[in-house]
């Protein structure tokens, strides 16, 4: 009796209890994980900048603007850099938010990371579960609740995931970020999850599930159009089930799934989506290049260049997303395009062109260099006649004259490239040799190398230091590998590892290589659809006996998926712009954008009006005059672009639409020049009557306030109209 009495009081006490409790977090400073490599044999992952900003302050920003109290920061390898940076930085002193460091060297794996969690008897209560390479802006507060009320109810409710949704390439399988087609079985009704599968083998065709999961559930859901944010709301049991378990490993693989197929213990795992809030994990290359393209375009606010927050430097955001720290020294005649961050004290010579871009601090570029889409850390000297694209160069590096670095190549810290001397697409180059002994795929997942690499602080003398991992010869040995005067190796690419290269690279995915990929498909398709065994492209897998996905869903998704589209063929359009890229060669890139967002023709006509009418926009005038004029200049240079988007009638209707939208909402501007406009597409052969027509015919129904501009232009329509009845 008394055992049953102290079991209901402290029942009773649940509410006030979790009231009491301060949010506390684990933040994961170790991906266990080799994805970064080689940069990570150097610097942990965590403290690589992402648009010059560490990786765990935009984590750890965004814990303490959630209400989260007490953060424990579990470090593993590099961790004594880790710590230092830590207790050096405005973290240390936060009133309110206590940062506290856990070090481990025997880890290899996030399980093991949770194990040592568990016997350090720190947590308390609910617990935020979170990698430091994970930048939110989402609010908590909902998710929280959530996760709290369930648990009240139902014991075995031990994590709450968070979820958005990413509708997946039709063509590579992938999400945005460059991760692995996802599918998820979700109960619309209850939002648990009961299937998980991040390896789906595609040449199948075909997944598989248990019928009792079909049959116990009539109101799951499979979707292959979600992304795992990796931000988990976890109750204290899941660090016992870790300890329970010792084979719990990954915490996906094993934990998630290990869970979903245990029906004997009865623990449940529940999701929470977001729509509007921001959250991506930065796991592999290609997450990089759209994480900082994201923080750029200002998705992630209030972490963005232009906001203080934890210690970075001020910096002053100027029109088409451009990005200037103070103490920089900028030639007159170089040229920095949309969508750059320039870093602080950096210098940047003559005639040089700069687009789509992050420079760090206290770099020197010479004259007449082009660097586009790339990320050039801090300290980096780049001689004159250089060329960059899509490209990482970490801190110190130096590339002489000429020098060329090829899409996708990545220069780890302090390595000379020699003069003229051009580094092949995908390479990996470091003062660091190439490891000798690669661990299995499994153990990748794993570890980042538990054989003593762990705490290297200094590229120097780094051969007895990797305890024989490393070949013992020295960088100097092999200048003649980077050319006259270059310093470093050049990492071969292992068997079978070039898919994963342009995959995961932070270059776009070659036209060619897509074309390729696509013709497979076909070819698969085909033959999967015989027995009728192929998985619908993209989207969710519904089972016959619910739907539960309203129409309001349904707009939302695709608002989110055309958003990003928008930016990514806004960004585009201005580089073409500013360095008089070849329309043919825009239409390759705008290709690219709409297999991986899987858009339609409309769509790239739509998202390519708007560049054009908001670069009129944003070029300056001072009447409406000036602005009909920009519009007319624009219209003129790129109509063969748009053209190439408008094979019918509908596509024309929807740059109509495009046009109509931007007058009511961020161009009021256009409004008085709408009909004018409206004429001058006509003139240029771009909108042809039967579109216009079709357009106005729509609008006869409408409300008064929908035909705002069919009646600004109804002098036009109907001299259209007449010129029609006398053909």
């Amino acid at each position: 009796m008394g055992a049953q009495k102290k079991g209901a009081t402290r029942v009773s006490e649940d509410a006030d209890a979790l009231a009491r409790q301060p949010l506390q977090a684990v933040l994961l400073a170790d991906s266990f994980a080799t994805k970064f490599r080689p940069i990570t044999l150097e610097r942990p992952k965590v403290l690589l900048p992402i648009v010059n900003v560490p990786m765990i302050n935009y984590t750890l920003a965004w814990l303490e603007s959630a209400g989260v109290e007490e953060v424990f920061v579990f470090c593993c390898a590099h961790s004594r850099q880790v710590i230092d940076y830590l207790e050096n930085s405005e973290w240390h002193s936060q009133p309110n938010f206590l940062v506290r460091t856990i070090q481990s060297h025997d880890s290899i794996s996030a399980g093991d990371a949770l194990r040592v969690i568990y016997e350090r008897n720190v947590i308390q209560g609910d617990f935020v579960l979170i990698s430091g390479d994970t930048v939110s802006n989402m609010s908590l507060t909902q998710a929280l609740q959530e996760h709290k009320e369930r648990k009240k109810k139902d014991n075995n409710a031990v994590m709450t995931m968070i979820i958005k949704r990413s509708k997946p390439s039709p063509i590579t399988h992938q999400s945005r970020l460059g991760t692995d087609e996802l599918f998820m079985a979700i109960d619309t009704s209850t939002k648990q999850l009961l299937y998980f599968e991040d390896k789906a083998d595609h040449s199948k065709g075909t997944i598989s599930l248990d019928k009792t999961l079909l049959a116990d559930n009539p109101s799951i859901v499979l979707h292959n159009d979600k992304q795992d944010c990796y931000i988990d709301i976890c109750a204290p049991e899941v660090l016992s089930l870790f300890t329970d378990n010792f084979d719990y490993q990954h915490l996906r693989r094993h934990f998630v799934k290990g869970l979903l197929l245990d029906d004997i213990m009865g623990y449940k795992i529940y999701t929470h989506e977001i729509h509007a809030s921001y959250a991506a994990r930065i796991d592999n290359y290609r997450s990089y290049d759209i994480v900082s393209k994201d923080i750029i375009q200002r998705w992630t606010y209030p972490y963005v260049p232009d906001v203080k927050f934890c210690g970075n430097r001020s910096i002053k955001l100027e029109r088409q997303g451009m990005y200037r720290a103070s103490e920089i020294v900028q030639s007159c005649s170089s040229q920095i395009g949309p969508f750059t961050v320039i870093g602080y004290g950096t210098k940047i010579g003559n005639d040089t062109k700069v687009s789509n871009s992050v420079i760090g601090e206290g770099c020197t570029i010479g004259s007449n260099v082009s660097i586009e889409g790339s990320y050039i850390w801090d300290n980096v000297t780049i001689e004159d006649g250089c060329e960059l694209r899509h490209v990482i160069v970490c801190d110190g590096v130096i590339l002489k004259a000429g020098a060329v670095l090829k899409p996708g190549v990545v220069l780890s810290f302090k390595v000379v490239i020699g003069q003229g001397f051009v580094v092949p697409a995908y390479s990996k180059v470091s003062l660091l040799q190439q490891p000798t002994v690669e661990d299995s795929d499994e153990e990748l997942e794993y570890a980042d190398n538990s054989s003593g690499t762990l705490e290297i602080s200094s590229i120097r003398g780094t051969a007895d230091k990797l305890n024989g991992e490393m070949t013992p010869e020295s960088s100097e040995t092999h200048e003649s590998e980077l050319g006259s005067g270059g310093v470093g190796y050049i990492w071969s690419i292992c068997e079978g590892g070039h898919e994963e290269e342009w995959r995961h690279s932070i270059a776009p995915i070659p036209a060619d290589k897509l074309a390729e990929i696509t013709q497979t498909i076909d070819d698969d398709h085909e033959f999967l659809t015989q027995d009728g065994t192929a998985l619908p492209p993209s989207g969710e897998l519904k089972s016959d006996s619910y739907s539960n996905l309203s129409e309001d869903d349904e707009m939302e998704y695709s608002k989110d998926d055309s958003a990003y589209f928008e930016k990514e063929v806004e960004a585009t359009f201005l580089r073409a712009v500013h360095e008089n890229v070849k329309v043919e060669h825009v239409i390759l890139e705008v290709n690219s954008l709409r297999l991986s967002y899987n858009m339609t023709s409309s769509d790239c006509a739509g998202a390519i009006f708007y560049s054009m009418m908001k670069l009129s926009l944003e070029t300056p005038h001072a009447s409406a005059s000036e602005l009909l004029q920009n519009a007319t200049n624009v219209i003129s240079t790129w109509q063969r672009l748009l053209k190439s988007y408008l094979p019918e009638t509908d596509e024309e209707i929807e740059v109509i639409l495009k046009f109509e939208e931007m007058c009511l909402e961020s161009g009021k501007e256009f409004s008085a020049l709408f009909a004018l406009i409206l004429q001058l597409l006509y003139d240029k052969d771009l909108i042809e009557e039967d579109a216009i027509l079709t357009w106005a015919n729509e609008k006869e129904g409408a409300d008064e306030s929908d035909k705002v501009f069919v009646k600004q232009a109804e002098k036009f329509i109907q001299w259209l109209r007449e010129a029609s009845e006398e053909d």
